[in-house]
């Protein structure tokens, strides 16, 4: 097997990164042709395409995010060395990329960002706002705030603590309708919907609320448009405490109801663990979660 030239690689391992020539020409000091030439030669060393071309944006195939993740991995522990070694931790840079439910996305997540962009100024934050589990195999994300915990091999779950959502109606609301005393009393109210409303029907059944799929009038698969919706005096639906706590005009209906428990987890991927940057916002982000427990 013919040797594999370094410089090849890391042309390779930072176009992957910053998904672009001309950002990854600029951060390894060279042209952009001469990148784009040690791309060419390692697809051609290897016999394999690394990237494919859709429209504007460059892709990797499914070829190119392999070998990205085993260099990324080599590349995060010589770091990790370097950096412990010589205690320059500030100089910690990189991109991170962070997946959350759009509530905790714009409600929760700009705070700890911030925090995060005054220690780490060089780590560059991406946020994807998705109700949907990220594949962390396929590197759809490098942290993943989830409400649940990892069910596939090769992750690593740290579960933060749990929260609790509770129901929720506006303040003109509640003045029009009046305030709910029962649980059953919520089934002739303006129930909001999720996009899974089966699953959510036998919840409420579950606590005592009787309400049909049929029922619903209104759904959304987003929790931002849920809450707004509520926030406008539209209807109820449930909400994180420490969301709705954070906004004003909103008032919890049944206090003496049990709450749902909701866990929060920072999922990873094993393969992740000894990157200095993943650590270091993985770290900040418990805290940050830690710090938004609402109190009694």
């Amino acid at each position: 097997m013919r040797a594999i030239d370094w410089n090849h690689l890391r042309a390779f391992h930072e176009t992957a990164t910053t998904g672009s020539l001309s950002a990854a020409a600029r951060q390894l000091g060279l042209t952009q042709p001469t990148l784009s030439r040690q791309v060419a030669a390692l697809e051609a060393g290897l016999g394999v395409e690394l990237f494919e071309r859709v429209g504007r944006k460059l892709m990797l195939t499914i070829a190119g995010a392999e070998l990205r993740d085993r260099i990324s991995t080599m590349a995060d522990a010589a770091e990790s060395g370097v950096l412990a070694a010589s205690g320059r931790v500030q100089e910690i840079r990189g991109r991170v990329c962070i997946s959350a439910t759009d509530t905790y996305a714009v409600h929760i997540l700009p705070e700890m960002v911030e925090q995060i962009r005054g220690e780490a100024p060089d780590i560059t934050v991406v946020i994807t706002a998705s109700n949907e589990l990220s594949n962390l195999h396929r590197r759809e994300a490098d942290i993943a705030i989830r409400h649940q915990p990892p069910a596939r091999s090769g992750l690593i779950g740290q579960h933060v603590r749990d929260t609790e959502a509770h129901f929720y109606a506006s303040v003109d609301w509640i003045r029009r309708n009046g305030l709910p005393t029962r649980p059953e009393e919520l089934a002739s109210t303006a129930m909001i919907g999720f996009d899974d409303v089966g699953r959510f029907v036998g919840y409420l059944r579950d606590v005592g609320i009787p309400m049909d799929v049929a029922d619903f009038r209104l759904m959304s698969d987003s929790s931002v448009v849920i809450w707004e919706m509520v926030r406008r005096g539209i209807g109820v639906a449930p909400m994180l405490r420490e969301v709705a706590e954070r906004t004003p005009g909103v008032v919890r209906l049944l206090p003496d109801m049990p709450p749902i428990v909701v866990p929060i987890w920072l999922v990873t991927h094993e393969d992740l663990h000894l990157s200095p940057r993943i650590r270091l916002v993985q770290r900040m982000l418990a805290e940050g979660l830690a710090r938004t427990q609402p109190e009694d």
